[in-house]
């Protein structure tokens, strides 16, 4: 949900472009390819503006002396990044894949995901040392790519691809923002009004009778002077706090999670080693979203101390990532079998050792909130200052972030089955920038220099399978939208979204 990320193509994490600065996606003019390069003063100018967001001054790539995130706060954003919601919800999606398909699938899928994040990383990097620029986003790598094709008309209208990465990138993340409230409150709910039921006899399928309570969009409203003091936090180097506090308090609840699922596995020889093609669209939709933390990467790897060890830390965090999903997806569906629920808390026996799964996961999305929000906040307030006097940039900066956060707010109250409405949306923004775009990202970058015929043909075969992500994750999100539009079937319906 994270998505996420991707959840959420790269921004960059510390351009505030000047009045006549056109830096990044934020600015409202077209920016030029500008061949020359840019003269020391202007560098110093981009790291003094830089300053004011981030409080740290920018870094470019291979630099080792300027400030910057380590290693470790890298690797530790990564994974926060991709585990969200959506690893509850891949042991039913193993379900609709099979026990042999399933897992499977989830390798391939964490190796294609990962090999995309390398290509943009990878192209970005290119037009940097290209046109001796510290840093590019997403936005305006895949803007440079055009401009590097044979082709006049992309060269002419490469400033769209900039603007639609922007546009992908702040629906896909503001998405995940709503989705992240409504996960907040529907989970709160939940362990209030079982509390008077909860013991500490862990038995399964033990009676719960729930005290009702106030209406979930009042919970969703006590979360958001929480959450507009976390989105206050500019800095990305105070958010790895965060971030590591939402990765251990999601990797606890995980141990806890897998020690209840593997105590009693029945034989597996009932369960279909392959499910058929419409159960797998299911699958693949849900798939798609769990690995969607591409928007984080190139703000990742622009902020570290030493960037050339990006790949590496890129490389062992998806590891890590895939692994945890293949074992949890697994294990829960060898678990609890075709018994298996949208989320695998809600298999679990209502005692206090499980509950405590549901508060720690609140603690885990509470913090990540603040991550998925940095990636839009840093598309649309640079450009938003650049029109204002420094002395009303501050102001502007954070009221624009409090009006960015009620916004989320009040869509998770307002738009009924939020879930599904977003997991639409989301069909075609992540599948977009996580498996569409890089590969032909690749393609305009490269062409002109040489390329492989059987490298093209695999960033082709990538950029199809993206397309199937859409069209499958389209109809899972429409199919469930049309069976569930009169009530919601669960109440913990957030937890098919990263």
């Amino acid at each position: 949900m994270v998505d996420l990320g991707i959840h959420t193509a790269m921004i960059c994490l510390t351009s505030m472009p000047t009045a006549k600065s056109a830096r990044g996606p934020q600015g409202a003019a077209d920016l030029k390819l500008d061949l020359k390069p840019p003269p020391r003063s202007a560098n110093k100018q981009q790291n003094k503006d830089s300053d004011f967001l981030d409080g740290s001054p920018s870094e470019s790539p291979g630099s080792e002396t300027t400030k910057g995130i380590t290693a470790f706060q890298t690797l530790v954003h990564l994974v926060k990044g991709n585990i969200g919601t959506g690893i509850l919800g891949l042991p039913l999606a193993m379900k609709n894949a099979g026990i042999l398909l399933g897992p499977l699938s989830l390798l391939a899928m964490g190796f294609i995901s990962c090999h995309c994040m390398h290509i943009l990383v990878r192209c970005a990097q290119r037009f940097c040392h290209r046109l001796n620029k510290p840093f590019l986003d997403y936005g305006d790598t895949v803007m440079h790519g055009l401009e590097a094709t044979p082709s006049a008309w992309l060269q002419n209208h490469a400033h769209w691809g900039r603007r639609i990465v922007s546009f992908f990138l702040i629906v896909t993340q503001m998405g995940f923002c709503c989705v992240y409230i409504v996960f907040l409150a529907d989970n709160l709910k939940q362990v209030v009004e079982a509390v008077n039921s909860t013991t500490n006899n862990c038995r399964y399928n033990e009676t719960v009778t729930l005290t009702p309570t106030m209406d979930s969009r009042l919970y969703m409203l006590t979360f958001l002077p929480f959450l507009a003091l976390l989105v206050l936090i500019r800095n990305l180097r105070v958010l790895t706090v965060f971030s590591l506090l939402a990765n251990v308090s999601m990797l606890v609840s995980l141990i806890i999670i897998t020690q209840y699922i593997i105590q009693g596995i029945p034989d597996p020889g009932q369960l279909p080693l392959a499910a058929n093609w419409k159960t797998y669209s299911l699958f693949f939709g849900t798939a798609v979203f769990s690995f969607e933390s591409i928007g984080v990467v190139l703000p990742l790897e622009n902020k570290m101390k030493d960037a050339r060890r990006f790949p590496l830390i890129l490389s062992l965090g998806m590891s890590i990532i895939t692994a945890l999903y293949v074992s949890i997806g697994t294990l829960g569906y060898l678990r609890f079998g075709n018994d298996i629920k949208a989320s695998i808390t809600l298999n679990l026996p209502n005692c206090w050792l499980y509950q405590s799964v549901k508060i720690l996961y609140v603690i885990g999305i509470l913090c990540t909130y603040a991550l998925q929000f940095y990636v839009p906040a840093e598309i649309i307030i640079p450009f938003a200052i650049s029109q204002v006097s420094k002395r009303w940039a501050l102001p502007l900066d954070l009221s624009i972030r409090l009006a960015m956060v009620c916004l989320t707010c009040v869509l998770a109250i307002l738009v009924p089955r939020l879930d599904l409405v977003l997991s639409l949306v989301g069909s075609v923004s992540s599948s977009a920038l996580a498996l569409i775009i890089p590969p032909l990202l690749e393609i305009a970058t490269y062409y002109s220099e040489g390329m492989s015929p059987l490298t093209i043909i695999k960033d082709a075969l990538i950029s199809i399978l993206g397309f199937l992500g859409f069209v499958m994750g389209t109809y899972q999100a429409l199919d469930e939208l049309i069976q569930s539009r009169d009530s919601l079937t669960f109440s913990n319906s957030t937890l098919f979204i990263q």
